[in-house]
């Protein structure tokens, strides 16, 4: 029983500032799940006053357009054609992002050079190229080429290697010889995956000799080597990983006949899993060697909506079973089968005891039916004009801003850090690397990240010159289709997740590179 000072200085519920906080909390969340609700209202009555309508079903329909590349010119449906502009989106981001990291910090190490002309050379670059918009150096980088490249079919510029070519360069192109993949590449690919397992053990190891002080432990030329060895050895021997697909097709057969409330069943139990482990973490956060303390509004929020959200999710799976019916495959998705049981029967298609032949096979470009406008695929790999405009934009934009980032973490690195790499006999090149950059780079991580950020929401540009990302593909189908408001959905649900994923990667690198406190 509370003594009658307690109750006496306990304050009513509409003074009590803690009743107050989760009321305002509470109405604004109200607040906006209503405004949501009404601006999507009101967008359907104004569709339906000019017969219209937002629905998804277009992505299944045939949509009889032309790409101009990725890895599937002629898509059948208009889903098909997204995800091709979603898989040239992600080839010019990741490529992008690693090209630009790696100019970036040359020009931001060459600011800080002694030399006049590599310091003048470096200040320049970083002051010209942060002063001009993007899109008009992507579109001079696609003028610029198309300049270099200007040949017709017949005058195509090239490189003669025997009776063939090495290398093709017109106003469409870039082709040179590449290694086109078999359908044996996924059995090396898995054959490498459980090598570089290996070599990471390898890696472990030396480095422990190393630290035993037993001699040279020569970490580098160990790791190396090893990957090599396997990378060579399944050349040959990857046939036997023929039972990966034998399993696989096991778990084709089980997913074929595994009921539907198991897996509701399965799924219901994982969200409150998940609910569970949020809230024993979060505890573990509050536990003091004395026990818990008092808990703040913001601790208990934390821990009931992490208990609601995972109950909510669970009961979702047990009353609605559609999902699970679709995660078996028993169930189709935008006009297909989709699920565990089509997944696990083309990964078991892909792996054979007797699929013997090479997993790639190295080719030198050629030219289809006599033009150079059109490149056969079976030969030698292509850059277009609009992929090679804007890779470079992007990458020489980026790295001007990522150069000015790590000019600032080195400068942030103490000076001692410098003459104590001399005093030890580190040479200038080596005291970069091993001092002074691993440092640097804890500090420039969250600004580099943003840059990525940047990097993968301008790629939206490409429209501009033609190239087949996302946004171009998407306004042909909007076209076609009418349905420009389901494509600009399906739009920021995918930049949102590309942002959230590369986020969560620079947070994890930064989480792991950080000093840690005592």
């Amino acid at each position: 029983m509370a003594s009658a000072i307690e109750r006496q200085a306990r304050p009513p519920l509409w003074r009590d500032v803690r009743i107050l906080k989760w009321i305002v909390q509470f109405v604004i969340l109200g607040g906006v799940i209503a405004l949501i609700l009404g601006l999507v209202f009101t967008a359907q009555d104004n569709l339906a006053r000019q017969s219209q309508t937002i629905s998804f079903g277009f992505l299944s329909r045939p949509i009889g357009i032309t790409l101009s590349e990725g890895f599937n010119t002629l898509p059948d449906t208009a889903i098909q054609a997204l995800g091709v502009g979603m898989m040239n989106m992600l080839r010019l981001t990741w490529t992008g992002i690693l090209a630009a990291t790696l100019l970036g910090t040359i020009i931001g190490v060459a600011r800080l050079s002694s030399n006049w002309i590599v310091n003048k050379a470096a200040t320049g670059y970083v002051e010209l190229v942060r002063n001009i918009p993007l899109l008009v150096q992507i579109i001079f980088w696609q003028v610029a080429v198309r300049l270099l490249g200007e040949a017709t079919a017949d005058r195509a510029i090239k490189v003669p290697f025997g009776d063939e070519a090495l290398l093709y360069f017109s106003a469409k192109g870039f082709a040179f010889p590449w290694f086109n993949a078999t359908p044996t590449r996924w059995q090396w690919v898995a054959f490498m995956a459980v090598g570089l397992f290996l070599t990471y053990l390898i890696y472990r190891w030396r480095i422990r000799v190393q630290e035993a002080g037993k001699g040279e432990a020569h970490v580098g030329r160990w790791t190396i080597g090893a990957t090599i060895v396997f990378a060579v050895l399944g050349w040959f021997i990857h046939p036997i990983m023929g039972f990966v697909g034998v399993a696989f097709g096991l778990l084709e057969s089980l997913a074929a006949n595994i009921p539907v409330i198991i897996v509701q069943i399965v799924l219901a139990a994982v969200a409150l899993a998940v609910g569970v482990w949020i809230i024993r973490q979060r505890l573990d956060q509050l536990r003091t060697p004395s026990g818990y303390g008092k808990f703040s509004d913001d601790d208990w929020y934390r821990i009931l909506m992490a208990g609601a959200v995972g109950l909510l999710m669970a009961l979702f799976f047990l009353v609605v079973p559609q999902v699970s019916e679709v995660i078996v495959g028993q169930a189709e998705l935008f006009g297909k089968r989709v699920g565990l049981e089509r997944v696990f029967g083309e990964v078991a298609e892909r792996f054979s005891f007797t699929a013997t032949e090479a997993p790639f096979d190295p080719n030198l470009p050629r030219l289809a039916e006599g033009r150079f406008v059109n490149y056969d695929p079976s030969f030698g790999k292509v850059v277009t004009i609009g992929f090679a405009s804007m890779w470079l934009g992007l990458v020489i934009y980026t790295a001007a801003f990522i150069g000015e980032a790590v000019r600032a973490g080195v400068m942030a690195v103490h000076k001692g850090q410098t003459e104590a790499g001399l005093a030890v006999g580190l040479k200038r090149g080596q005291l970069l690397r091993m001092v002074i950059l691993p440092q640097a780079f804890r500090i420039v991580l969250p600004p580099i990240g943003n840059q990525y950020l940047n990097l993968a929401k301008n790629t939206s540009l490409a429209i501009a010159v033609g190239y087949s990302d996302i946004v171009q593909v998407g306004q042909t189908v909007f076209n076609q289709t009418g349905q420009t408001l389901a494509v600009f959905l399906i739009w920021m649900v995918f930049y949102s997740l590309i942002s959230l994923l590369l986020s969560s990667g620079v947070n994890f690198w930064n989480n792991k590179l950080k000093l840690v406190e005592r």
